[in-house]
């Protein structure tokens, strides 16, 4: 991941100011289709933003994503044609944290059905070497209070950078890569879509019936294919996996934090390899949306293999399949060849 290119929020008001000067020049916007008639407009910030909107809302909703397949959406800028598209949208769907000029746009652009992700589920604080086995009870002890928890990351995604992996105190946002808390999610969504659009509730609810099992169906997958395991270390240059690694009992170690492209310290390296050792870890994940170099470097100097663990932030032609679905199936695959699961 790069370093993360923030836009100012003057530069995101002006840009809102001028987005909507083009929308009202012009008839046709990047968020709505001349032929979507009387579909709710959906604008979704990223992929499992668009896939939660598309699933559930099925053929009453037209979905634009503003982050186009292949792009990082870390580093998403905004067009002011984007900007504007938002204001002309009927229901929003993003994951506050995740993209700072989105936050920003949203928050501007006066639309009354917007939907926040991090607040349909609780979000935790996960540092860049991520031990689900050994700290997941701390996670629970947390649990406790789960509003006042909520409340407080969120305070910790506005005055954070946008993209807070918990390496300084931030609450992690790939909530996404747990089936849990994605189910948790998909629940909140389709109920305010319920409320958004009224007329077609009962379709709403039965899509999200639908996609909450087969999300439930893939947790019991990941259970039961993570179980018995050689090891439970797993290693990835994308600090993205801190759910998922509780969820399972798994132990995640990050090689350089937030950046999966950022080159590892010698120290790194070494650290990385008598973990490795000790836990008996044999592969190194990359990610499909960056570059490989920080693995193949660091698999060379430790002897390990490479593999894809994939953060669902985007689909592209060359993610190992076509919907969040098949792509969390490969990733549970590539987690049970490199963790020897029996």
């Amino acid at each position: 991941m790069n370093v993360r290119r923030l836009i100012p929020t003057t530069a995101v008001a002006g840009a809102v100011v001028l987005g909507l000067t083009a929308l009202s020049a012009c008839s046709t916007s990047d968020a709505a289709d001349g032929g979507d008639g009387d579909k709710l407009k959906v604008t979704a910030s990223f992929y499992p933003m668009q896939f939660l909107a598309e699933r559930i809302g099925g053929e009453h909703v037209a979905v634009t994503s503003l982050t186009k397949p292949g792009v990082e959406p870390h580093d998403l800028e905004l067009t002011p044609r984007q900007i504007g598209s938002i204001s002309e949208s009927d229901y929003v769907l993003y994951l506050k944290g995740i993209q700072p000029a989105v936050d920003d746009a949203i928050a501007q652009s006066g639309v009354k059905n917007t939907v926040d992700a991090a607040t349909l589920t609780t979000l935790e604080n996960h540092g860049a070497e991520v031990s689900g086995h050994d700290q997941g009870h701390e996670g629970e002890e947390e649990h406790g209070d789960e509003h006042g928890h909520e409340e407080e990351a969120h305070e910790e995604h506005s005055e954070g950078d946008g993209h807070n992996h918990g390496e300084d105190g931030g609450a992690d946002p790939h909530i996404w890569l747990d089936p849990v808390k994605y189910a948790e999610v998909a629940k909140g969504v389709g109920k305010s879509l319920e409320k958004a659009d009224p007329d077609h509730a009962a379709d709403y609810r039965k899509n999200t019936e639908a996609l909450v099992g087969e999300l439930n169906k893939l947790n019991t997958a990941f259970e039961t294919g993570l179980k018995n395991t050689a090891t439970k270390t797993f290693i990835t240059t994308h600090s993205a996996f801190g759910y998922l690694a509780e969820r399972y009992g798994l132990t995640q170690q990050g090689i350089a934090g937030i950046d999966p492209e950022a080159e590892p310290t010698p120290a790194r390296i070494q650290e990385i390899h008598t973990v490795a050792e000790k836990e008996k870890a044999t592969t190194v994940f990359f990610e499909t949306l960056a570059s490989d170099r920080t693995a193949r470097t660091l698999a060379k100097d430790t002897g390990l293999k490479t593999g894809i663990l994939d953060p669902l932030e985007g689909i592209t032609e060359k993610s190992q399949g076509a919907d969040y679905i098949e792509v969390m199936e490969s990733n549970l695959a590539a987690l049970q060849k490199a963790l020897g699961a029996k």
